[in-house]
């Protein structure tokens, strides 16, 4: 969600007539797009804020601006309204559209704004430079409705709340006729899409996938992220039925412990988890299956922490983000006296991810031999000689293109997997 909102905010600035600048030395405006569910992530922002004092002192005309979601939280405006009196601009999740007006009233008043909205109204058709020309975010729905005990997103976010089913088709055609290959669809829950409809006009992100699969010209649909209390029989269905539905989904789990996922509210139980997990191996035996975990949870004892390692090794994920537990001020888990001490979380921590790693080259080390459709993404960043592309599975594979190929970034390649590593697959193409 964040990257896809960076993107609208470097569309607003390009119709501004703004271009991106090489370095921070050389820009005009400097604007921080936030994220607030981690609290290392508000650490390193004040590093960043501390980084961009001397380019302000050189530079008085310089505008430094923090947006996003981290901006939403009371703490945080104060913070930098009192310890970082160089920063003039903040913006919050629902008014990137007025930016524009922003900037300029700063410009005209040399005063800072630091006032950001709560929830309010998303605007739609704002304009969006987007990273990639064959790959694209969609938003499909805001906001959150869960309140999982340890995660601020709801508070920041506000309430779901899906677009319109037309809008998000038009979107999807126009980047089809652009060249987009690959779209994505976003959510902090795209399961709950289309539930605040009347219900009379009500349609669920099963109806959705199913209308962008009719789209001409796009080839892959990705959606996440999905919460597995409302992951549907429908939903399942017709995932396996939309051709061009990848084979990917990602489902956190967050712990294995049922105690945990209690105290979490996170709604479902570890062996409802598993019976999805049977659920969609059962109509999509070739599917990818990713994962959030959470480690150091308040009141995590050593036998909670097995729970979950066994089930990481019951269901044998593909990958997984793991998580040492960090308090954000303003959730229910924060107020819990029972906290993890630091050492044992990332005791807990290091032990999760071996047994993830291992059973994601295990998961790797079974698709040697086999052909995988690529989309190519281009030449690797480490070495321009070797490129890089994705499979249905959403698994990077990296290989030496063939000798005099041109053009090959945004196309299909079938390639065949000749090594399974922890992070990526090596292959070669298939002539």
């Amino acid at each position: 969600m964040n990257f896809h909102d960076g993107e609208k905010i470097a569309g607003v600035l390009e119709k501004m007539g703004y271009v991106r600048a090489d370095t921070p030395e050389e820009a005009d405006v400097v604007l921080l797009n936030t994220c607030c569910v981690r609290e290392n992530a508000e650490n390193r922002l004040y590093g960043h804020l501390g980084n961009l004092k001397p380019l302000k002192i050189n530079n008085p005309e310089l505008i430094i601006g923090v947006g996003g979601c981290m901006t939403q939280l009371p703490t945080v405006r104060a913070t930098i309204e009192a310890d970082y009196p160089y920063i003039d601009l903040l913006f919050g999740a629902f008014n990137i559209h007025q930016i524009p007006e922003l900037i300029m009233k700063i410009r005209e008043t040399g005063s800072r704004i630091l006032d950001v909205p709560g929830e309010g109204e998303m605007e739609e058709d704002l304009p969006v430079k987007r990273e990639s020309p064959f790959q694209a975010w969609v938003t499909v729905i805001y906001g959150c409705n869960n309140f999982c005990t340890y995660c601020i997103v709801p508070y920041v976010r506000g309430r779901e709340k899906s677009r319109r089913p037309e809008k998000i088709l038009m979107e999807i055609r126009e980047l089809a006729a652009a060249g987009v290959k690959e779209v994505t669809l976003l959510g902090q829950n795209v399961n709950s899409y289309g539930l605040d409809f009347p219900v009379e006009e009500r349609t669920d992100f099963a109806d959705l996938l199913a209308a962008v699969n009719t789209v001409d010209g796009i080839a892959r649909i990705r959606f996440q992220t999905s919460h597995p209390k409302d992951l549907s029989d429908k939903l399942i269905r017709q995932m396996a039925e939309a051709e061009k539905v990848c084979e990917h989904l990602h489902l956190p789990l967050q712990a294995g412990s049922d105690k945990i996922l209690k105290l979490m509210n996170r709604k479902y139980t570890r062996d409802d988890y598993l019976r999805l997990v049977d659920k969609l191996r059962s109509r999509i035996p070739e599917i990818a299956l990713t994962t959030d975990l959470i480690v150091g949870f308040p009141g995590e004892e050593e036998a909670d922490f097995q729970d979950t390692l066994d089930m990481v090794k019951k269901v044998g994920f593909d990958a997984a983000f793991t998580f040492a537990y960090s308090p954000r001020v303003g959730t229910q888990a924060a107020k819990l006296t029972n906290q993890v001490p630091e050492a044992e979380k990332m005791d807990r921590l290091y032990r999760l991810i071996e047994v993830v790693n291992q059973q994601a080259k295990a998961a790797n080390r079974r698709l040697e031999g086999t052909v995988q459709t690529i989309l190519v993404e281009g030449p690797s960043p480490k070495k321009k000689e070797i490129y890089a592309g994705r499979t249905r599975g959403n698994k990077l594979v990296l290989f030496a293109p063939p000798a005099g190929a041109a053009g090959l970034t945004g196309k299909e390649l079938n390639v065949r997997i000749r090594k399974g590593l922890t992070y990526t697959l090596q292959g070669e193409v298939v002539e």
